[in-house]
């Protein structure tokens, strides 16, 4: 099967939580699984935009990106990060090689429309090449790919982790796009986790603001992967990870599965 995985800032931050997302990984890829990693580093890219004396504002989730918080994103997210991803994977036992969308034009990205603000150079995926995650396949290898991609006026654009995920998954055609988080799930106006989500629901709770923040693009490339092809969508907590080589074979207890209809 091929599975992306991808990994979120936070849980990149913890170097326990790291190597056991990346044993998880590398043990579905020992099992003859085709695994592709995609990964932020938010956290990692506001505390060197803070030692540069930036602020980082937000909008629906999304990191209002100036020329230099981008340059800044393309050394953070494509270098130390990327490479620390890397290194960890190798440490598990499995070679991975590190690429950000621009390595081969294996992202193309375009900038993301927004009525009534302007993001700067945040992009969405606009098409997906597959042929370079294929061929690293093809030699025992995981690709790493950090979320920034390129656009056909040669700029560099920061795209949202979770939703480059999504279209890496949508492109590859993936059986299952799973999220490690450093939350417990998707929860409800209680507080409680939400096991089984559908789409629809989604919406009532976005319209309800329950769900915020952070959590729309990630629900947003949830809905994307799936409306186009992807068959499994989940939502695990990175402290879990230790329980994704059991994803197709048993009953998951913790995280939250989204579902189409």
């Amino acid at each position: 099967m091929k599975l992306v995985v991808k990994i979120g800032g936070a849980a990149l931050e913890n170097k326990t939580t790291l190597h056991k997302c990346a044993r998880a990984v590398v043990e579905l890829a020992q099992d003859g699984h085709r695994l592709a990693v995609v990964h932020g580093g938010g956290p990692a890219l506001t505390r060197t935009l803070q030692l540069l004396g930036k602020k980082s504002a937000f909008i629906n989730g999304l990191r209002v990106t100036d020329a230099e918080t981008r340059d800044v994103a393309l050394m953070v997210l494509a270098g130390i990060v990327n490479k620390s991803l890397v290194a960890a994977l190798g440490a598990a036992g499995q070679p991975a090689v590190g690429l950000c969308g621009g390595d081969g034009m294996m992202f193309r990205a375009r900038k993301k429309n927004t009525s009534g603000y302007d993001l700067g150079f945040v992009g969405e995926i606009a098409v997906v090449e597959p042929r370079w995650m294929e061929a690293i396949w093809g030699q025992g290898g995981i690709p790493v790919i950090s979320s920034v991609a390129i656009g056909s006026d040669g700029e560099y654009y920061n795209v949202n982790a979770d939703q480059m995920a999504a279209a890496c998954a949508v492109g590859c055609h993936a059986n299952a796009l799973i999220f490690l988080t450093d939350v417990p799930g998707v929860k409800d106006a209680d507080g409680s986790v939400i096991p089984w989500l559908r789409l629809k629901r989604v919406e009532q709770l976005i319209r309800e603001s329950v769900i915020a923040g952070g959590m729309l693009p990630k629900l947003e490339a949830c809905g994307h992967a799936l409306h186009h092809g992807v068959g499994r969508v989940r939502i695990v907590p990175a402290e879990q990870a230790h329980m994704l080589p059991e994803f197709y074979f048993s009953k998951l207890e913790c995280g939250t599965e989204v579902l189409e209809v």
